[in-house]
C-alpha cells in the first residue's frame, strides 16, 4: 500500500490508515524506516507523530505484520510506502555571492557572455523548484533603455539590440546589475526569491575595419602577400571574405587568424580599387557581428608607354597662314594613373618629311602638344602635304607617332546658288516629318572636299519655329530641304523663306558673302481634314464601389482642328457600368459597381467629327474603384467531415482559415473569432492563431457519442464591421479496429491505430 503525506506540518498521532485482521486476539507490529515518526497501535491504526521533511527523506518503506498472543506472525508482512509530498518551503539561493563578467561593445545581441545560477531544494519535478531569472536593476540606465537582458530559464545574460549598438567603454566602462531569481516559475505572489549583484565591464570592440589599404600594382614579391588583419573579440571565430561586386577574379583570401592576403598580382589599369567584406561566425555558422567593409586601392607604377591617339593623325592648314598659327593639338595618352609623374607626357618633333622648302617648318609645344607653324607661310603649289614624326615620352618610355599636315587652299570663293528664287511650293499639312520637299544647289570654286568648298545651308528668315531643316550632300553639295517638325495649316499656312549658303571655314579678309549666296522660296501649306483631338491622352478617376447611380465621374473634352462640332460615345464597357453624355462628354455611373468583380475598369471614349466626314479619335478612361467593406468573412473551404474518436482520451481540435473578398491592408486581414453561441462555452473553446487562422478545441473529454454543431462567429473588424456565423459539424464516434487476415502462408496485417483529425487533411 502507498500513502502520500504533505511535509511541513507537525502532527501528533495523525491517523494514516486502520488495518483489520482476519483472526482475533492478535496485535499489529510495524517495522522498517519508522524513524521514530511512524507507529501502529495494537488495534491496527497506523499513525505518525512529528514533522515530515521531504528534503531530508522523501520516501519511508515500512512493513505491517499481525502477531498472535505468542508473538507468532499470522498475517503479513504487508509492505507500506509513505511518500512525502513537497511543499514550497525552500527559497532559491544563488551559487555565488557576486558575479563578474566582461562584454565587448557591439557584441551580438542575445549571445550570453555570463551565466548566473541558483538552486532550490524543493522537488525539481514541481513548480516549487522551477526558477525564473530577471534583471531587477541596471545602473546606469541611460535614457531608461535596458542594455542587458537575461534568459529567464537559463540565467544567461546578454546584450539587447540597443546595448549592442550603444555600449561604449569610453562613455561607461562598467555597469552594475542586480539579478533576482524566483521559484514557482515567477508566477506566484507567494514565491520565494533571492538576488545577487552582477558587475559587468565593457571592453572595446576590436572587430573594426582597417583603414584603406594600398597595394602597389604588379608587385614582384612572392604571393600570397599579407595586407592587413581583422580580429574578433574572442578566440575560436571563423573568418571569410565575400565580394561587394561581381568580379571575374577575386584576388584576396583570409586565414583562420583573420589575416587577409592578396594572392596574385593586381593591375591598376584593369581595376584601381576593390571593396569587399570580411565576416566572422561562431562554430555553428551563425554571424557574430556585422561584416566589415574592406577598401583596397591599387597604387600605380610606370608600366605603360605613351599611346598615339591614332595610327596617323591628320591636320589641315590653310596656305598663307601666319607664322605662329595653331595647326592643331596632338594629344597622346598614357594608361598609368592620371595626374602623376608616370602619366606626365612630353612632345617633340623628331622628323619632318619632305624638307621643302626647309627643315623646321613646324614646332610642337612640349607640354600641351599644340602644333604650330614655325618659320613661314605655306604654299600648296610648293608642297601639298607634310609628314611628321612626333616623339611622346614619359619618365620611362618613348613612343613615336605619325602626324600628317595637309596644306589646303584658302577660302577666297563664296558659294553661289544656281538660281536665287525657287518659286512656290505647296505641301499638305500632314506631310511626314523627315520628308524631302525641295532640292537646292549652290557651287563653290575653292578646292573640292575641303572646309573651304563644303557648303552648309541655313534658313535665315521665315521659319522661327524650325519647322524645316536642310541637309547637305557631302559629294555634290546639294541641299535637301526636309520637314523637321509637323506642319499645321490652322497655325501657319504660308512660309516666306530665305536660305543662305556658307562654308565652315572662314572667308579671307577681303572676301564677303553677297546676294549670290542667298535664295528664296515660298512654302504653301494646304489644309487637311483632321480628326478631333482630345485634351488628354488618358483620363482617370476614382470612386467608391458603393457610389449611387448617375454619379458624375469626369468630363472629357475633344476639339476639331477645323472647328466642327464633336459628339462623344463609348465602347468596351463590358459590364455596362458607365454612360457618356454625347454632347458634353460627361461620364456617369449607370449600374452597380463592384470592386471585387473588377477594381480597375477601362473603357474607350470616342470623339466623332460632325458635318459629313465623321472622322474619329479615341482615348481610354481608367476608373479605379475604392473598396467598401461590403463582404462578410467566410471560410476558405468547406470544413465538414471531421471527427473525434470516442471515448476521447485527450482534448481534440481543428484548425480553420477565414478570408474576406474585400480589399485587405498590406499586413493582411485581422479577423476576430468567437464562439457563435454562449451555450457552447462549457464544452468548446476557440483560440486565435493569427489574423486568418483560429483553432476550435474541446475543453474536456467527457463527450457523448453523437454529432455536435459548433458555430463560430467571425468579425472582420472593418468599417462598418461585418460578421458571419459558420458551423462545424463535429462527429464523436466509436472507432472499430479491423483485423485483416490473408490467405495461408501470407503475413497478417493489423490496422491498429487511427490518425487524429489534426493530422488528417479535412475533407471539403
Amino acid at each position: 500500500m502507498t500513502f502520500s503525506i504533505s511535509e511541513g506540518e507537525e502532527k501528533n498521532n495523525q491517523v494514516i490508515f486502520q488495518f483489520k485482521a482476519d483472526a482475533t486476539d492478535v496485535k499489529f507490529q510495524l517495522s522498517g524506516e519508522t524513524d521514530n515518526i511512524f507507529f501502529i497501535d495494537p488495534e491496527g491504526i497506523l499513525y505518525y507523530t512529528g514533522l515530515l521533511d521531504r528534503e531530508n527523506k522523501a520516501v519511508h518503506e515500512l512493513q505491517v505484520e499481525v502477531l498472535d498472543a505468542g508473538g507468532n506472525r499470522v498475517q503479513g508482512p504487508v509492505p507500506i510506502t509513505i511518500k512525502v509530498e513537497d511543499i514550497n518551503d525552500n527559497r532559491p539561493i544563488f551559487l555565488q555571492k557576486q558575479y563578474n563578467g566582461t562584454v565587448r561593445q557591439n557584441s551580438r545581441p542575445g549571445k550570453p557572455f555570463i551565466y548566473v545560477n541558483a538552486t532550490d531544494r524543493d522537488d525539481p519535478t514541481t513548480l516549487h523548484a522551477q526558477l525564473f531569472y530577471r534583471i531587477a536593476v541596471q545602473l546606469p540606465k541611460i535614457n531608461d533603455v535596458m542594455y542587458f537582458q537575461i534568459n529567464n530559464k537559463t540565467g544567461g545574460i546578454s546584450l539587447t539590440r540597443a546595448g549592442s549598438q550603444e555600449l561604449d567603454p569610453l562613455k561607461n566602462a562598467r555597469y552594475d546589475l542586480v539579478v533576482s531569481v524566483m521559484d514557482m516559475g515567477g508566477q506566484s505572489a507567494n514565491s520565494f526569491s533571492d538576488t545577487v549583484p552582477v558587475n559587468v565591464v565593457v571592453e572595446e570592440n576590436i572587430w573594426k575595419a582597417p583603414g584603406t589599404i594600398t597595394i602597389k600594382e604588379n608587385s614582384t614579391e612572392p604571393y600570397p602577400i599579407k595586407i592587413t588583419q581583422v580580429q574578433w573579440n574572442d578566440p575560436g571565430a571563423h573568418y571569410s571574405l565575400f565580394e561587394k561586386e561581381s568580379l571575374t577574379r577575386f584576388p584576396f583570401s583570409i586565414d583562420h587568424d583573420g589575416i587577409i592576403y592578396v594572392i596574385q598580382p593586381l593591375d591598376r589599369e584593369e581595376k584601381e580599387s576593390y571593396v569587399f567584406y570580411a565576416t566572422v561566425k561562431d562554430e555553428t555558422g551563425l554571424p557574430l557581428a556585422k561584416p566589415l567593409e574592406i577598401h583596397v586601392e591599387v597604387t600605380d607604377i610606370n608600366d605603360n608607354p605613351p599611346v598615339c591617339p591614332a595610327p596617323e593623325t591628320v591636320f589641315e592648314v590653310q596656305e598663307n597662314e601666319k607664322i605662329g598659327s595653331n595647326i592643331g593639338a596632338f594629344l597622346a595618352y598614357d594608361m598609368d594613373q592620371k595626374n602623376t609623374v608616370n602619366s606626365f607626357l612630353q612632345y617633340e618633333i623628331v622628323e619632318q618629311s619632305p624638307l621643302l622648302p626647309s627643315d623646321g617648318l613646324f614646332s610642337i609645344q612640349i607640354i600641351t602638344g599644340i602644333i604650330q607653324l614655325a618659320k613661314r607661310s605655306l604654299r600648296k603649289q610648293d608642297q601639298p602635304q607634310y609628314h611628321l614624326k612626333v616623339q611622346v615620352s614619359d619618365p620611362a618610355f618613348k613612343t613615336i607617332c605619325n602626324v600628317t599636315v595637309n596644306v589646303i587652299d584658302i577660302n577666297d570663293q563664296i558659294p553661289i546658288f544656281e538660281k536665287n528664287n525657287y518659286g512656290n511650293l505647296t505641301v499638305d499639312e500632314n506631310v511626314a516629318v523627315g520628308t524631302t520637299i525641295l532640292t537646292i544647289q549652290a557651287t563653290d570654286g575653292d578646292e573640292p572636299f575641303t572646309g573651304s568648298s563644303k557648303i552648309l545651308y541655313s534658313i535665315t528668315q521665315g521659319d522661327p519655329d524650325r519647322k524645316l531643316v536642310i541637309d547637305t550632300d557631302p559629294l555634290t553639295n546639294a541641299g535637301y530641304v526636309k520637314i523637321n517638325k509637323p506642319l499645321d495649316f490652322e497655325a501657319v499656312s504660308m512660309y516666306n523663306l530665305v536660305i543662305k549658303a556658307e562654308n565652315p571655314e572662314p572667308l579671307v579678309d577681303n572676301v564677303q558673302y553677297n546676294s549670290s549666296s542667298y535664295a528664296r522660296f515660298i512654302l504653301m501649306v494646304s489644309d487637311v481634314n483632321e480628326p478631333p483631338v482630345f485634351s488628354q491622352t488618358l483620363y482617370q478617376a476614382q470612386i467608391s464601389e458603393n457610389a449611387e447611380k448617375n454619379t458624375k465621374l469626369i468630363m472629357v473634352n475633344a476639339t476639331d482642328p477645323e472647328g466642327r462640332a464633336v459628339s462623344y460615345s463609348m465602347s468596351e464597357d463590358t459590364r455596362g457600368w458607365l454612360r457618356i453624355d454625347g454632347v458634353t462628354g460627361e461620364i456617369f455611373t449607370m449600374g452597380h459597381l463592384d470592386r471585387e468583380a473588377e477594381n480597375e475598369y477601362r473603357v474607350k471614349v470616342i470623339a466623332t467629327e460632325k458635318g459629313g466626314s465623321y472622322l474619329t479619335s479615341s482615348v481610354y478612361f481608367h476608373l479605379t474603384l475604392r473598396d467598401v467593406n461590403d463582404n462578410p468573412p467566410r471560410l476558405v473551404k468547406d470544413y465538414t467531415g471531421f471527427f473525434f474518436c470516442y471515448p476521447l482520451t485527450k482534448k481534440g481540435s481543428v484548425i480553420f482559415e477565414a478570408t474576406d473578398d474585400d480589399q485587405q491592408p498590406p499586413w493582411g486581414p485581422q479577423f476576430v473569432f468567437s464562439l457563435g453561441n454562449s451555450r457552447l462555452q462549457n464544452d468548446w473553446e476557440i483560440s486565435k492563431i493569427n489574423g486568418t487562422h483560429a483553432k476550435v478545441s474541446t475543453k474536456h473529454t467527457n463527450f457523448e457519442e453523437k454529432v455536435y454543431e459548433v458555430s463560430v462567429k467571425i468579425n472582420d473588424a472593418g468599417f462598418p464591421p461585418l460578421e458571419n456565423i459558420v458551423s462545424f459539424p463535429g462527429v464523436i464516434l466509436i472507432f472499430t479496429f479491423i483485423h485483416l487476415k490473408k490467405k495461408k502462408n501470407q503475413n497478417e496485417t493489423n490496422i491498429e491505430s487511427a490518425q487524429s483529425p489534426e493530422s488528417i487533411p479535412l475533407r471539403t
